[in-house]
C-alpha cells in the first residue's frame, strides 16, 4: 500500500474546540468550574441542547472548550485516565495564580470543585528540564487537565 505524499501546506491549522464529558445533571458544576474558577467565557449553545451542553471561549483565540453530558454512565472516563487537554498559560505568574484558584476551589469543596488539584508551586506530572512549568488537576467529573507555560 502506498503512502500519500504530505501536502505542501498544512491542512490542519489549529484546534477549534476540545470536548470533555461529564455525568448527567452536573452541568451547573461545569459553569462553576470552567466559567468561574478557570475564567473561561460562557458561549451560547444550540437552544435544544442547553440541558446537555456548555461551551466556553478560551480568551480571544477562537478556541473553545465544549462540555457535554454522557447519556450512559459507562461512557465516562476513568478517574485514573491519563488522557487530557493541555491549556497554554501566558506567564509563570498567571500559571501560579490559576493554580492557586483551582487549589482553593478544591479545598473549599463546593459546587463544581475539582476532585484533585496540585498544590500551588507543585506538579504531579513528570519533572525535568524537558517540561516547562506546569500543573495538573481533575475537574469535578474526573477529567484530567494540564496547565502549562
Amino acid at each position: 500500500m502506498e503512502t500519500p505524499d504530505a501536502p505542501s501546506t498544512p491542512l490542519i491549522t489549529g484546534l477549534a474546540h476540545i470536548n470533555l464529558t461529564i455525568p448527567l445533571s452536573t452541568l451547573p458544576h461545569a459553569h462553576s468550574f470552567y466559567g468561574l474558577t478557570l475564567g473561561l467565557t460562557p458561549l451560547k449553545v444550540p437552544v435544544v441542547q442547553t440541558h446537555e451542553l456548555a461551551w466556553f471561549a478560551i480568551g480571544s483565540s477562537g478556541q473553545q472548550v465544549h462540555i457535554s453530558t454522557q447519556k450512559h454512565e459507562g461512557d465516562l472516563i476513568s478517574h485514573n485516565s491519563s488522557r487530557h487537554p493541555c491549556f497554554k498559560i501566558g506567564s509563570a505568574e498567571a500559571l501560579l495564580e490559576l493554580q492557586s484558584r483551582i487549589y482553593e476551589h478544591f479545598q473549599r469543596g463546593e459546587e463544581g470543585a475539582p476532585v484533585a488539584a496540585d498544590r500551588p508551586g507543585e506538579s504531579s506530572g513528570e519533572k525535568g528540564k524537558e517540561y516547562p512549568g506546569r500543573f495538573f488537576a481533575r475537574d469535578f467529573a474526573g477529567n484530567r487537565l494540564e496547565f502549562s507555560l
